[in-house]
């Protein structure tokens, strides 16, 4: 039995998770310092959820693009998005503001990318018969 994984499903839990942290966190979590736990504004776990995100996201639109659509629209709106997810690491006052575009651009890229791969499957098994 072969496990199909759905990367465009995994890049948009990927960016909820980051979005959670990075909004949700410092809200629920805010005791975690006076025990000595600090993963809020955590360089080390921010920069390795952007690289997750960003290694996720392009492995989905890279096979999406290659073995499916051939748009390059998926691949421009998570490029974009990410720029603002690298952008707010470092304006901190804006990090909210770009934080939800980054979000909401790489959501809207891999459920986009998904739809397109979808009706390639779709219109490519209708021409083999």
């Amino acid at each position: 039995m072969k496990l199909k994984l759905n990367w465009d499903a995994l890049g948009i839990a990927t960016s909820v998770a980051c979005a959670i942290h990075c909004a949700l966190l410092p809200l629920l979590l805010s005791t975690l310092p006076l025990f000595g736990v600090n993963i809020i504004h955590n360089s080390f776990f921010e920069w390795g959820m952007i690289a997750m995100a960003f290694m996720v996201g392009s492995f989905s639109l890279i096979h999406g693009f290659v073995k499916h659509h051939r748009s390059l629209q998926p691949v421009s709106i998570f490029s974009i998005g990410f720029l603002f997810l690298v952008l707010k690491q470092f304006y901190a006052p804006l990090e909210y503001f770009f934080l939800f575009i980054a979000v909401s651009l790489i959501i809207t890229a891999h459920f986009y990318n998904y739809r397109l791969c979808h009706r390639s499957k779709c219109a490519s098994a209708l021409h083999k018969h």
